[in-house]
């Protein structure tokens, strides 16, 4: 199955440390979320795992699809997202940006307020180039405003731009 893999410059798992090499497998038996095998995203995934580097990735083995991931026994880079850059992160903070001030535009009383401050802090990421913080900040603008359907479409957008952008496809 093919996925995405978000890693930091010089292909390094954020969390693991772990150097990946291009083109070979990377062994994490007995997967288990969290706690070991090889992690990787579906489109959908993406906003809440995006970080300098984005990968399309090859898993293999025993896989499992759980709440915002997937884990599988092994896995390999195939080819860097090469529009996936600092520009390319600015522009995807921009657009949360954007999404968080129309909320504002539509909002009244003490909800207005308070999403002026979202607005202002995702537009504050955004220009830092620190996408997956500006999209859990719109999405909680979002929430604010319409609840949890409300957070899950602005994470939805989120995704749909990506995929468009990039010209990503599903796994």
């Amino acid at each position: 199955m093919r996925g995405y893999k978000c890693l930091r410059p010089g292909r390094v798992g954020p969390f693991s440390g772990h150097t990946w090499p291009v083109g070979g497998w990377v062994e994490g038996r007995d997967p288990a979320l969290c706690v070991r095998g090889v992690h990787a995203c579906r489109i959908e995934d993406l906003p809440y795992w995006l970080t300098e580097e984005l990968w399309e990735v090859e898993l293999d083995g025993e896989l499992r699809g759980e709440g915002r991931k997937l884990v599988a026994e092994r896995g390999r880079l195939l080819s860097r997202i090469e529009d996936w850059t600092h520009e390319t992160a600015i522009s995807y903070g921009e657009g949360c940006a954007a999404r968080a001030r129309e909320r504002v535009e539509a909002a009244t009383g003490d909800t207005a307020a308070r999403l002026s401050e979202l607005a202002a802090d995702v537009a504050g990421v955004a220009a830092r180039g620190e996408p997956a913080l500006a999209g859990y900040i719109a999405a909680r603008a979002a929430e604010v405003q319409a609840g949890v359907d409300g957070y899950a479409e602005e994470r939805a957008a989120q995704a749909h731009w990506l995929a468009s952008e990039l010209g990503l496809v599903r796994a």
